[in-house]
């Protein structure tokens, strides 16, 4: 293959299309990149505040030694391992029967299944903190209607403050996945379900044989979304139990948080914390990818 000649128009272009994406570049560089290397160099620092110092792998032999980390990275995978599957089933069942062309108000149902997720985390967080409070909307409502005889500690006993984060993270966010679910439906084309209709399939089997295997790649895509977002969870758990009772409801960014700025500051320990919830995300994404089986 013969080689292109360099004219000066080419030289000219090539100039002028670097000198376009120079700007982008150091950009991405100055915001993107140095953050990653300067926490990466960060995590190998020990002391405290600005006192620091080289400590190689100090910070590393820490986490296996720290019950706080141990106990915030237990919660943190409870949180992932319960709420992620209810989450992601509940929008596909809530998308599935949206998605019924004869069902009324569709319009109105999916945007009032949509809204919480545009809603203010920090406001949504304080109602739900008064709504689960000891003499709150959910207990009053329990005790009206005689499911329960006395009230429920939402927030003071450590299983249902749990309960109550993950509802909480629930409500917000199903119907932002139900969205996604519902937009790869209407690519589904319709002659499959009349097909299945002939041979007498039923709705549940329509729904685990057809459905669920065509929005695969869409599951695959808001699983690993819900897994970062969940890895990641502060701002509930911070307005609404504050980590307690007793650290039972502190998470890994929540510990990070305190590190930083609770506790005595140690960068250096915080960003070695971080990273172990990069490490988690990346492992989980690359299990999710092999389960679905679209690695490639």
């Amino acid at each position: 293959m013969a080689r292109q000649q360099t004219t000066p128009m080419n030289r000219f272009m090539n100039v002028n299309g670097w000198a376009f994406v120079s700007v982008s570049l150091v950009l991405i560089a100055l915001f993107s990149i140095y953050p990653v290397i300067k926490s990466l160099w960060l995590s190998t620092q020990v002391g405290m505040g600005v006192v620091t110092h080289f400590g190689g792998f100090s910070n590393i032999v820490r986490l296996a030694n720290d019950p706080l980390f141990l106990t915030a990275l237990k919660n943190t995978f409870i949180f992932l391992i319960v709420q992620v599957p209810i989450m992601i089933m509940l929008a596909l069942v809530l998308a599935n029967a949206l998605n019924n062309p004869n069902l009324k108000f569709r319009g109105i149902l999916r945007t009032a299944i949509f809204l919480p997720c545009v809603t203010s985390l920090v406001a949504y967080s304080v109602l739900f903190k008064s709504m689960f409070s000891y003499n709150g909307l959910i207990n009053s409502f329990l005790l009206a209607i005689h499911v329960i005889s006395d009230p429920i500690p939402w927030l003071t006993d450590p299983f249902w403050a749990k309960v109550t984060i993950i509802i909480a993270i629930t409500w917000r966010w199903t119907g932002y996945n139900m969205i996604f679910y519902l937009a790869a439906l209407q690519n589904i084309d319709r002659s499959i379900y009349e097909a299945a209709d002939l041979e007498g399939a039923s709705a549940r089997h329509k729904f685990f044989k057809i459905t669920i295997p065509m929005l695969k790649p869409v599951i695959l895509f808001t699983t690993i979304t819900s897994t970062i977002g969940t890895l990641q969870l502060f701002d509930e758990v911070m307005n609404i139990t504050v980590g307690g009772p007793a650290n039972a409801t502190i998470t890994l960014s929540m510990y990070i948080y305190n590190l930083s700025f609770k506790f005595v500051p140690n960068f250096g320990y915080a960003a070695t914390v971080s990273y172990v919830i990069v490490l988690i995300v990346a492992l989980l994404s690359v299990l999710q990818f092999k389960v679905v089986g679209r690695e490639k």
